[in-house]
């Protein structure tokens, strides 16, 4: 499980301090599906690099009972230098697993062939989104977080991808956000609504969706 006790986050800024969340206490069960929706600013990112680990609360303590992905498909903090296998081994060894056996299947879902073993920085955006999603897919984890899922590749590779994305939910959680309201109902079950500095848990996510939706229209 993930657990938030007394979670406060906050940002200066030259208009004043900005508040994504305000003394959050919530414990989100394992296995628990939730879509976090919250208007353009409203600190969805930030809630999942919070539990991703990659940003600090400014006060209280999140307890993860868990492994926690990085955000699905992040293809930010490949060294441009090494190649992409030289990049997967480093992941293994960071996360204590096999690192042929992560290579091996890297190589067989990315598809990308010689590739594979020549410098990321000679990567288009969309091979390194491969690279990215094969790794992601390579390790099991207990949680996955995604920040507006993004499938790349042709058709047949999108199929693909999303298959075995939704082969890891059946024993993992899953956080995502997505402006889209028809993928967190593909994905989730229940939902979080980020808004003015709250967090708001249904446990039906067209309760959460109908929420947002409802605090989208009252700003407009």
């Amino acid at each position: 499980m993930i657990e938030f006790r007394d979670v406060s986050k906050y940002y200066l800024t030259q208009t004043g301090r900005k508040v994504v969340l305000d003394g959050l206490n919530l414990v989100l069960p394992s296995g628990a599906k939730v879509g976090v929706l919250g208007r353009n600013g409203a600190g969805k990112s930030t809630f999942l690099s919070m539990i991703a680990g990659t940003n600090r609360p400014s006060s209280g303590e999140i307890r993860r009972h868990a492994s926690i992905s990085w955000p699905l498909g992040f293809a930010g903090s490949f060294h441009p230098e090494l190649t992409g296998a030289q990049n997967v081994r480093f992941v293994a060894r960071i996360y204590g697993i096999d690192t042929d056996a992560l290579v091996a299947y890297v190589e067989d879902f990315a598809e990308l062939g010689d590739f594979l073993d020549m410098p990321v920085r000679s990567y288009s955006s969309g091979m390194r989104a491969r690279l990215a999603f094969g790794m992601s897919m390579g390790v099991a984890f207990d949680w996955y977080l995604v920040d507006e899922i993004t499938a790349v590749g042709d058709t047949r590779f999108r199929r693909k991808s999303l298959a075995v994305f939704k082969s890891r939910l059946k024993n993992a959680g899953l956080l995502m956000t997505s402006h889209a309201p028809e993928t967190l109902r593909s994905y989730c079950t229940s939902g979080l609504v980020l808004e003015r500095g709250q967090a708001l848990f249904f446990d039906d996510i067209e309760e959460a969706i109908a929420v947002h939706e409802r605090n989208m229209a009252e700003a407009a």
